[in-house]
């Protein structure tokens, strides 16, 4: 597929390009994939949502392969609980009227996802020649000391390499001025090279791409990446009509917010007014899905073209610009092969996996009313029971 003439925006159709499958809703023998496998993982998700301590309260799935939707799957509640209880350790439940259902059209805060978009609009200008893999980030930001005087490059942005620490409290400054003055002066704290999860990481990277393009992130994204894919219901918030994530309030929190709905659950993004290179982003399950087609099609959706098909492999492959790469424990049986996606701290997860052509989308609250300890056991065993559903393997 040739890539469009230097300088063509992304997302914008390159002459001579054909026309890529949209996805659409079909049985799963069309995409190749088991019924009775899928018929599985759609009553291990609705599971996920009941019992006294569900694993969420409202839990959204769609999977596929290829261009085909072969579950959508949408358990339990988008909105359940009033606040927390801190004596009982458990919410308090909203009356039966007062509920809002999940369904497969509710937003979810996507947290950590939105690093997907931020790596996609990265590679973006890449692939217009405005910015280089192994440039100094210093070379962008010269008003930075902290990783200007040590080296650190977009590469290592963008692989988790910088030697930067995991956040900074922003939550906690006064003003933007404040939060700025502590972004500056900030310098990475471990070797450079090694692998450390970082948010910092995409919020410096924020600082340069919109340094490079003159437009704020949301407006990279929304012009370079869902506009032209269609997803109209994928942006940065307030999105009123998402599922409700966390009664927000220290000491388990870093700020008192109140039970929130509709507006950024991490508190930095939140901090940083709701658009962030690492969270921020709100979308349903169904978008996300536009999201993985295009991926695993080489950049391409329909007429649209986000990222040639050398840059959308230079983005997945080991050790992955912003993906994680062949991560079993929320990938399961799908790691092994060069699949690639992320997590998100309030539920979510995304995986593509270009050997099978198959597509994992699974979008939950697991922090309403209250964050608790991780668990991947759920995500993990979905992403399983997807790759045995793949037929002739």
């Amino acid at each position: 597929m040739p890539s469009p003439a230097h300088g063509e925006p992304a997302g914008r159709k390159g002459g001579g390009q054909l026309s890529t499958p949209r996805l659409r809703i079909d049985t799963p023998e069309r995409a190749g994939l088991d019924a009775d496998e899928l018929w599985h993982l759609a009553r291990e998700v609705r599971a996920l949502t009941t019992g006294p301590r569900p694993w969420a309260p409202g839990v959204v799935l769609v999977a596929g392969r290829g261009p085909v939707i072969a579950v959508e799957e949408a358990a339990g509640w988008a909105v359940r609980y009033a606040s927390y209880d801190e004596t009982a350790d458990a919410g308090r439940e909203l009356p039966a009227e007062a509920r809002v259902p999940a369904g497969v059209d509710t937003p979810f805060d996507l947290a950590s996802l939105t690093k997907l978009f931020t790596a996609v609009a990265a590679v973006q200008q890449l692939e217009r020649g405005t910015l280089g893999i192994d440039a100094r980030v210093g070379a962008y930001l010269p008003e930075f000391p902290g990783v200007r005087d040590h080296g650190v490059t977009v590469r290592q942005l963008l692989t988790h390499t910088s030697g930067l620490r995991p956040e900074l409290p922003l939550h906690d400054c006064p003003d933007d001025a404040a939060r700025l003055a502590l972004l500056r002066a900030e310098a990475p704290s471990s070797e450079r090279g090694v692998h450390r999860y970082s948010d910092l990481n995409l919020i410096y990277l924020q600082f340069v791409l919109e340094r490079v393009s003159g437009r704020p992130l949301d407006v990279l994204v929304r012009d370079g990446i869902t506009r032209p894919l269609g997803m109209n219901a994928t942006a940065f918030g307030p999105c009123p009509g998402a599922a409700a994530t966390e009664d927000q309030r220290r000491p388990w929190g870093k700020a008192d917010r109140g039970m929130l709905r509709g507006v950024v659950h991490d508190e930095n993004a939140w901090a940083l007014g709701g658009v962030a290179g690492h969270a921020g982003l709100f979308s349903t399950a169904r978008d996300l899905a536009v999201f993985c087609r295009a991926l695993l099609a080489g950049g391409s959706y329909g007429p649209a073209r986000i990222l040639g098909p050398d840059f959308v492999d230079l983005l997945l492959a080991p050790p992955g610009l912003g993906f994680a790469v062949d991560q079993p424990r929320f990938m399961g049986a799908l790691a092994g092969g060069g699949a690639a996606g992320h997590t998100g701290f309030t539920g979510t997860s995304l995986v593509v996996d270009p050997v099978t052509g198959t597509f994992l989308v699974l979008l939950a609250n697991t922090v309403h009313p209250r964050r608790r300890p991780a668990d991947n056991a759920p995500r993990a065993a979905a992403a399983t029971r997807l790759r045995r559903a793949v037929r002739g393997t």
